[in-house]
């Protein structure tokens, strides 16, 4: 397991993720607790990229629930149909906002949160399992790069859940 993840100082965003990837690998290699490797990988890219917020929301009942996360206190349920988290939910697609004020009905979980992506997570039967979310402070903030980064980010959770 990793103790500390190492990228470079003067990296750019592609490049970042590039050497954050192979890092998220290995430190959630050989565990097999769900929660502990959300964590850890919701620490690795706030750490990596400096974000205001990052974290998961799991799909229970008929919520997304607050699961771990780095950043700002946070809402604890979401309604499946609300906001940007629930828009990428409901409609199994990534949801990049330039400005969450001229998002119709977002949900201001922080004052501080200017832009926002999240990307959907689906388990072995195609299920929505839940999202990966992330808030930036500044606007504008989330590009292409960013949504192949997280992806991949993605890709990596998808394969935990699997049985």
């Amino acid at each position: 397991m990793a103790e500390a993840l190492k990228i470079s100082k003067t990296a750019d965003r592609k490049q970042i993720y590039e050497e954050l990837i192979p890092q998220i690998e290995s430190l959630v290699a050989g565990e097999k607790d769900i929660i502990a490797n959300l964590a850890n990988i919701a620490a690795a890219v706030k750490e990596a990229l400096n974000f205001l917020w990052v974290g998961f929301y799991i799909k229970k009942d008929k919520h997304l629930v607050l699961g771990p996360f780095q950043g700002p206190v946070a809402c604890t349920r979401i309604e499946l149909d609300k906001g940007v988290c629930g828009y990428a939910y409901t409609n199994r697609k990534v949801m990049i906002v330039p400005d969450v004020d001229a998002f119709p009905g977002h949900i201001a979980c922080s004052s501080l949160s200017r832009s926002e992506i999240v990307l959907p997570i689906f388990n072995s039967d195609g299920q929505v399992f839940g999202v990966l979310d992330v808030d930036s402070d500044k606007l504008n903030d989330f590009s292409e790069i960013d949504e192949f980064g997280l992806k991949q980010v993605v890709a990596i959770v998808e394969k935990l859940i699997t049985p």
